[in-house]
């Protein structure tokens, strides 16, 4: 897929949402959200969330027990340290929820509803207190019982991404082009920043400041007192997260290319790294090898220098980011004939998962 057929994909993508949002119908058409903790991976995939057992891959529940045309799980669920899933609905009916992790079912007496939009992106839990984005443009404040802990801070457009934060800040990412820091006490510290571009991913944190990509074609620094500067550039949008790791950051863009940037320099690391197609997903990182997602549905394992340590085809297209627990990397198909995948350091299978009916 071609970046000009990514940007149709992606504005049919927001075109249905807003449209189920509206009318009532279902958006089934979408790649899947994933999280794991160290027993289970969470798949929020179509109508259903999915608890997969690590050990065997095997269901171990999914919610809601009946499908619902109205409901769509998107975003990636996000475990809590007080043992709650949380999640929200992009559909038509789009309920904010907190589930058991253990057995799937409802936790809080009544969900979230304030909302005017789906949840694309996923929350944020900072000091007991869930930052929830909403594609309505509003950041939402809930107490982790699932009432409303303040009144919602009006961003703009819509935020298809989960807030990042340094332990005090929110860093806040839109697709209306603006970057968004913020003070949980007193709102936005400064004003937005023109990103230039769309950015539906979320900022990785620095040791002072965060880094950014857009449909800019760009990799931002910004402080947080609003200092901001371009320091990389690419071909093509980028789309995930930028990877940290020490004084080097990774990313990738839609024309497939993968770079390696060192940070103190500000030069790149090696010469062109470019696998089998576009790179939506965010890199991952284990030990000494950087995972690649490819739209293509290949998963691609590098070493520091940027060499091909081995690569698996997966089937079907890589939108989902890849997750780690324990040893295992699991990765989430969009249109293959299984919806979750998980593999080794080696790159071995080691089971799929592909819900009964």
């Amino acid at each position: 897929m071609n970046t000009r057929r990514l940007l149709l994909f992606f504005l049919l993508a927001l075109g249905a949402i807003v449209l189920s949002a509206c009318s009532g119908g279902p958006l089934a058409n979408n790649w899947a959200g994933l999280a794991a903790d160290a027993e289970h991976a969470y798949l929020a995939s179509g109508s259903f969330i999915y608890a997969v057992e690590l050990e065997s891959g095997k269901e171990v529940w999914r919610y809601p027990a009946k499908a619902d045309g109205k409901l769509l799980f998107y975003a990636n669920p996000v475990p809590t340290s007080d043992g709650q899933l949380l999640i929200g609905s992009a559909g038509a009916k789009h309920p904010f929820v907190s589930l058991d992790p253990a057995t799937g079912k409802e936790k809080w007496a009544e969900a979230f509803t304030k909302s005017k939009g789906g949840w694309i992106g996923s929350p944020l839990v900072l000091n007991d207190t869930i930052y929830a984005p909403n594609a309505d443009g509003f950041l939402y404040i809930i107490d982790m019982d699932g009432k409303e802990a303040a009144d919602p801070i009006e961003l703009g457009g819509a935020l298809w991404s989960a807030p990042s934060t340094d332990g005090s800040l929110l860093y806040v990412t839109s697709l209306d082009h603006r970057f968004h820091v913020i003070d949980p006490a007193v709102g936005e510290t400064n004003e937005p920043i023109d990103l230039g571009g769309a950015a539906p991913s979320s900022p990785v944190i620095g040791s002072d400041g965060v880094y950014v990509g857009s449909f800019a074609s760009t990799i931002e620094f910004i402080k947080p007192n609003g200092e901001h500067e371009v320091i990389a550039a690419t071909e093509s949008w980028i789309w995930g997260s930028p990877l940290l790791d020490g004084k080097t950051l990774y990313y990738a863009d839609l024309s497939g290319k993968v770079f390696s940037l060192d940070l103190a320099s500000g030069n790149q690391n090696w010469d062109t790294v470019q696998p089998d197609g576009p790179v939506v997903a965010s890199l991952l990182i284990m030990g000494d090898q950087i995972y690649v997602a490819t739209e293509a549905g290949t998963l691609v394992a590098l070493d520091r220098e940027g060499k091909t340590v081995w690569e698996k085809t997966v089937g079907g297209k890589l939108y989902t980011t890849p997750v780690i627990s324990g040893d295992l990397i699991l990765v989430a198909p969009y249109q293959a004939e299984f919806v979750l995948a998980a593999y080794d350091a080696a790159g071995k299978q080691a089971w799929t998962f592909a819900p009964e009916k």
